[in-house]
């Protein structure tokens, strides 16, 4: 059954995975290799990087809320085209940054284009393609987020090991402009929604209808939810840009902390494959509690003692928790929202996303450079996901009451 919905399904699925495989460069954990090269050029301490990182984040994140509905309107790959000439840019600008200026324009970019774009497309995608395999398509798509996390970190290492930190980025500029690009372009020209799937419209939401963004945003489902669904991309994120600073702090070896990184990959794809199947079975309120408990666990362990074996518990939880999160964010919104307006409501979670990564260098920065280090910050930050979970398990059930009733029979 699964082999079959794969096969007949290949086409659309790939496209969704070579998007969120391809916004690799405009993640975090990319961006922060170069950190310490980009300090070192310009001066900058971690508080101040932290800062233009937060300022170009949060504004890559307000032109999302603009462009994002455009998702809704536009095709996909005359979209998707334009966002890909744009990020190519950013790259080619980030290599040839001499100021400040430059260095924050060249952020902001990638993050628009990378982070925010790119999975805002494939999400809005998803969506509309999908329903009744709506999680089990997510996961999939979304394994290209582990695979760029497990293949472009070894890879910019290995390149600044003959080169620089510049070096890394003109390689992110080819392989966008000549690599990702034409392949996306053949693949998005089959852009018609695949058949017996129910997507499209006709998926409606909570209260047996669609519901736009200014309705969405009324609503108190959406704002019981966001506090917690922005625990993985914030906490995830400082972990990652501040992996330099956690490495001086425990001792660790960069490189071994590297060898970590596919090991994060692994555990995510099974995270998200996991979640998929479960999701579909019993719906994405069931398993909402559960989503960031491996998050807080595996943060609590850089409070500890010990060798390098601490950050790959770290990457382990992030992965968990982002690998079931991902999966749960492509099923979850369609699920209470329907599937009209999904490209706008996407645009709101997806700008708030961004900004959770954008505050969280720049705010976690200045408490580093205030005498607080990370590994201290972290059991905050477990805390706060314990939190999150005996919330969701509180609200969970208010949801399921306003699904409509098949959906809610799904879940029950």
């Amino acid at each position: 059954m699964a082999i079959n919905f794969y096969r007949k399904n290949a086409w659309w699925l790939s496209t969704g995975l070579l998007l969120n495989f391809a916004s690799s460069f405009g993640q975090t954990y990319f961006i922060a290799l170069s950190a310490g090269g980009i300090r070192a050029e310009f001066g900058l301490s971690n508080g101040e990087w932290g800062g233009i990182y937060t300022v170009a984040t949060i504004m890559s994140a307000a032109t999302l809320i603009l462009i994002g509905r455009f998702a809704d309107t536009v095709a996909l790959v005359r979209l998707a085209v334009i966002v890909f000439v744009i990020y190519a840019l950013a790259a080619l600008l980030m290599m040839n940054a001499n100021s400040i200026i430059m260095l924050g324009l060249a952020i902001y970019g990638l993050r628009f284009c990378g982070q925010g774009m790119m999975g805002l497309l494939s999400m809005t995608a998803m969506a509309r393609w999908f329903a009744a395999n709506r999680a089990r398509a997510v996961a999939i798509t979304v394994l290209g987020f582990p695979l760029g996390e497990a293949l472009f970190p070894f890879v910019a290492v290995q390149i600044q090991s003959v080169g620089d930190w510049r070096t890394v980025w003109g390689f992110a500029a080819a392989f966008v402009g000549f690599v990702v690009l034409p392949v996306a372009f053949i693949l998005l020209r089959q852009g018609r929604t695949p058949q017996n799937e129910g997507g499209g419209d006709s998926a409606v939401g909570m209260g047996g209808r669609h519901w736009t963004r200014g309705e969405v945003l009324r609503h108190w489902a959406f704002y019981a939810l966001l506090p917690g669904v922005l625990a993985a991309p914030f906490i995830g994120t400082c972990a990652m840009f501040h992996q330099v600073h956690i490495a001086a702090v425990h001792n660790f070896d960069l490189r071994v902390m590297a060898l970590a990184f596919p090991v994060y990959a692994a555990i995510s794809v099974v995270s998200s494959l996991t979640a998929g199947s479960v999701i579909d079975r019993i719906g994405p309120t069931r398993v909402l509690p559960f989503m960031v408990l491996p998050l807080g666990v595996g943060v609590a362990a850089l409070a500890l003692p010990g060798g390098v074996w601490i950050w790959f518990i770290v990457l382990i939880g992030i992965a968990m928790s982002q690998g079931i999160a991902v999966t749960m964010m492509g099923a979850l919104w369609p699920t209470l929202y329907g599937t009209r307006s999904i490209g706008s409501v996407k645009a709101i979670l997806s700008a708030s996303m961004v900004a959770a990564t954008a505050i969280g260098p720049g705010i976690t920065g200045y408490i580093i450079d205030a005498g607080v280090n990370f590994p201290q910050q972290a059991l905050f930050m477990s805390a706060y996901c314990l939190a999150m979970s005996l919330l969701f398990a509180v609200v969970a059930p208010r949801l399921r009451a306003e699904l409509p009733a098949r959906v809610a029979a799904q879940a029950a």
